[in-house]
């Protein structure tokens, strides 16, 4: 499964990628607009890549085709998890990762909202190709029990932007906290992020973001 994908670079020939997966429902559109609301100043030229998730039925939404990482069977998020979907878009996003390598990449973050921050971290920790950053917003970690017999010792110290809405009624913050401890009890290093919202992104995040671009791309 070879997925199609938007790509914005900041400079001629960026050394490094940033690949932004979306949410339940959206395509690769959804976060093209934010790359211009974001602090890069003194950051190396980077190319942002946006795939755009495959088409299929999600249950929780009565079997409705919409893009979509993997199914969603209940609201609860970690009943009868599909893992199935999981790890075939982890595949693809894998895919993503080599094409960029081939293409120059030296650094390479993993990005994603809701669905697509339970990819980034699937595939991000499971990773044999070290990651310069994990930015994980208003998601949680999937198949967390197999986690940590499945990690990736490449990625042991990888910096992970953690953050989540208080009042979020689609991912409850509860089902967010508990990534963090779990990611944290395995030795991560999670930078942690609340604000008040409810699932979507505050411009107070998208400071901190950029913030967070800066700091960990500052030694390039």
């Amino acid at each position: 499964m070879t997925l199609s994908t938007i790509k914005i670079e900041t400079a001629p020939n960026p050394k490094v990628s940033v690949i932004w997966m979306h949410g339940l429902g959206a395509d690769g559109n959804d976060f093209v607009p934010i790359v211009k609301e974001l602090d890069l100043s003194g950051c190396p030229g980077i190319r942002f890549v946006f795939p755009n998730a495959p088409h299929i039925p999600v249950s929780v939404n009565g079997g409705y085709v919409m893009p979509a990482w993997y199914d969603i069977r209940a609201a609860d998020l970690l009943i009868r998890e599909d893992e199935a979907g999981l790890r075939k878009s982890q595949t693809a996003i894998e895919e993503i990762i080599a094409i960029e390598k081939a293409a120059g990449a030296e650094k390479i973050i993993l990005a994603g909202f809701s669905q697509g921050c339970a990819m980034a971290l699937q595939t991000g920790l499971r990773q044999s190709t070290e990651l310069t950053g994990l930015l994980c917003l208003s998601g949680y970690l999937p198949l967390s029990q197999l986690t940590g017999q499945e990690r990736n010792p490449a990625n042991q110290q990888v910096p992970i932007f953690l953050a989540h809405g208080r009042n979020d009624p689609v991912i409850v913050l509860q089902r967010a906290t508990q990534s963090r401890d779990t990611l944290t009890s395995l030795g991560y290093q999670v930078e942690w992020h609340e604000y008040n919202m409810q699932h979507t992104v505050s411009l107070e995040e998208v400071t901190d973001i950029g913030n967070w671009f800066r700091r960990i791309l500052k030694a390039l």
